[in-house]
């Protein structure tokens, strides 16, 4: 159990992190390597001198190694190793006698200011290479007193070549260090990038869907948390369109078939919504749910309702695939003023209160097969493109009798007459129904 605190951490570390572990872990092995064959070469070429710094080195360096994949202690790892990286050069230096005798094996502890830059931070790294510089002159200043004409037994052509050999060994370290932290680099930034192209696709979806349940400008806002959202319009058009024998229909069909029926009929009115330039509020039941005017762009919402009505109701009755469930809507259209907003935090809608909603919907109850009921204020506004049946009166609740009118077709297009109130209308010229 105490082991679980260390081994959560490991599995939680950031890309970046792992990186400079896998860093650190690669600099320790290729370190531990080069004193081997230092060490060789040395030997191989019969210059003798005491092991004990090389051994110490790979003993403490190999021990920290085993303690840091025992407990994760990455920090502990991490000064043990730099600390080796910085001091183990110049004590070995020191122990052969000059910077020349020691063919500049100090350039070795220029890895502990780079470790540091690259498994750690920039900040981490200053301390390092500080303490590199002081150990560095405080060599020079050893050689410049202590060292002068004291070359011991080495001949220049050995030290030339281990000047090369230390050289080439700790710039080879520095770059494939460098390197792989370069390539590793680039592919955590090309996984970020696939993350983020991934997490730019959700966040559309996510768009479209709430571009789906609620007005775009009001979606807008929500997206931009400005709290309670609720808006008064002063004018617009409501519609409602419900289905008439649907509820007899649902005890009939299975449930996907009926749903299918349903989502068929109610796809072809969100694509005249579309058409039409109105919004889609909400569908109950059988019953679909739209207005116009909240977009100013266009004054027309009223009779453009009143047209997308026509072509509602043309849609159901003359659509082949409909046609065998005898299937017709009847419909209220009221215009004035609403009150809108979003009410809920889950599952939230967007809807509209007000008189002007509540006569649509009563008109609607009202309307028979195929009828499209309006109100006075959506007469005015019509009866001068649109062709009208007789006034008729309708009882509203908390309003008492109210004036209606059946919208019948654009003047100019033929229109059938009915008898009563609730008489059933059937457009004698009915316009083609949308290709959905």
């Amino acid at each position: 159990m105490k082991r679980l605190p260390s081994i959560t951490k490991e599995m939680i570390d950031s890309p970046e992190d792992k990186l400079r572990k896998s860093l650190l872990i690669f600099a320790c092995a290729f370190m531990n390597l080069a004193v081997v064959l230092w060490l060789a070469i040395y030997w191989m070429m019969g210059l003798n001198f005491s092991s004990n710094v090389p051994l110490g080195y790979q003993l403490i360096s190999i021990g920290s190694l085993v303690f840091y994949m025992k407990t994760k202690n990455f920090e502990v790892f991490r000064f043990v190793q730099l600390s080796l990286f910085l001091f183990a050069p110049f004590i070995m230096q020191w122990s052969i006698g000059s910077s020349v005798t020691s063919s500049g094996v100090m350039l070795w502890a220029l890895l502990a200011p780079i470790g540091a830059l690259v498994v750690s931070n920039w900040r981490e790294s200053v301390p390092w290479f500080f303490a590199y510089i002081v150990m560095t002159i405080t060599s020079g200043v050893f050689d410049y007193f202590l060292g002068a004409g004291n070359e011991g037994s080495m001949s220049m052509k050995t030290i030339g070549v281990f000047f090369a050999l230390n050289f080439v060994a700790m710039s080879s370290i520095i770059y494939f260090l460098v390197r792989h932290f370069v390539v590793e680099m680039e592919r955590i930034k090309t996984q970020l990038d696939m993350q983020h192209q991934l997490l730019e696709e959700e966040q559309k979806k996510s768009e479209r869907v709430l571009l789906n349940v609620l007005p775009g400008a009001i979606a807008e806002r929500l997206k931009n948390d400005q709290g309670l959202i609720a808006d008064g319009y002063a004018d617009v058009t409501v519609m409602f369109v419900d289905l008439v024998n649907f509820t007899q229909l649902t005890e009939m069909l299975a449930p996907t078939e009926m749903v299918g029926l349903l989502n068929k009929i109610f796809s072809g009115f969100d694509v005249l919504s579309e058409k039409y330039g109105v919004e889609k509020i909400k569908t109950m039941g059988d019953a679909y749910m739209v207005v116009g005017g909240f977009d100013r762009s266009s004054n027309a919402y009223t009779s453009d309702i009143a047209d997308m009505a026509m072509e509602m109701r043309d849609f159901v009755a003359n659509n082949p695939e409909f046609a065998k469930y005898h299937l017709n809507v009847h419909t209220g259209i009221a215009t004035g003023p609403v009150v809108a907003g979003v009410i809920g935090t889950k599952r939230f809608i967007y809807d509209l209160w007000g008189d002007t909603v509540n006569i649509a919907s009563r008109l609607t109850d009202e309307a028979t097969f195929g009828v499209i009921q309006v109100d006075k204020m959506t007469y005015n506004r019509l009866r001068d493109t649109f062709a009208f049946e007789p006034r008729a009166t309708v009882n509203i609740k908390g309003k008492g009798e109210m004036a209606m009118y059946r919208l019948n077709s654009r003047l100019g297009v033929g229109h059938g007459a009915n008898s009563g109130s609730h008489a059933t209308f059937m457009p004698s010229t009915p316009s083609a129904a949308p290709s959905i």
